[in-house]
């Protein structure tokens, strides 16, 4: 069994709430505590994102790093950062369920993508397999049940999906973890 060594999230359904303004960014439930396992594992973090507010809200490239900078003070530090800047309209190869942003994030962290983790939306979990890598579907209000039905591996919310991780690749369709936090803090015993 190959162990996971680089876990990529997507920034805005999985990490931050609020992120197209640098000002209101906050922490999402559970993403302090999810980062800190992965790293007391030696585990390698990253965020991915689409762009925000292309079109619509205007925001600026100034107002995208400070977004990406506020996320890092937040929950940082991340070893990569990775934001597709195109439109659904623009076709590009980055955009998930595309899995150029992933393949970019692994190869910046020199890891295979075997060896990486996506924990996020339906297109990032479709993006990952298409590449090798494991998706986890951390569903939200805007998951579609046929997404859900869907995907490879299901997890509940990030920490179930990062506690699934530490005892290897994901096994079964869906992730269920109950062990209190405190636990899973520790040398992996439940």
């Amino acid at each position: 069994m190959t162990r996971v060594r680089t876990v990529l999230f997507d920034r805005d359904s999985i990490l931050a709430e609020d992120p197209p303004d640098p000002d209101r960014v906050r922490a999402a439930p559970g993403a302090r505590e999810a980062l800190a396992m992965l790293r007391l594992h030696d585990i390698r973090t990253g965020f991915v994102a689409l762009r925000p507010g292309v079109g619509d809200k205007g925001l600026s490239d100034a107002d995208l790093r400070a977004v990406n900078h506020r996320v890092d003070e937040l929950l940082g530090p991340f070893d990569i950062w990775g934001v597709c800047p195109h439109g659904p309209e623009d076709g590009c190869h980055c955009r998930p369920p595309e899995p150029g942003l992933i393949l970019w994030a692994a190869g910046r962290v020199c890891t295979a993508p075997g060896d990486c983790a996506v924990v996020g939306t339906a297109a990032d979990a479709e993006a990952a397999a298409r590449v090798g890598a494991h998706g986890i579907l951390v569903p939200d209000e805007r998951t579609r049940p046929e997404e859900t039905a869907r995907a490879g591996h299901v997890a509940s919310d990030v920490l179930t999906a990062v506690r699934a991780l530490l005892a290897g690749p994901p096994q079964g369709r869906v992730l269920v973890d109950e062990r209190p936090i405190e636990s899973a803090f520790g040398n992996g015993e439940a």
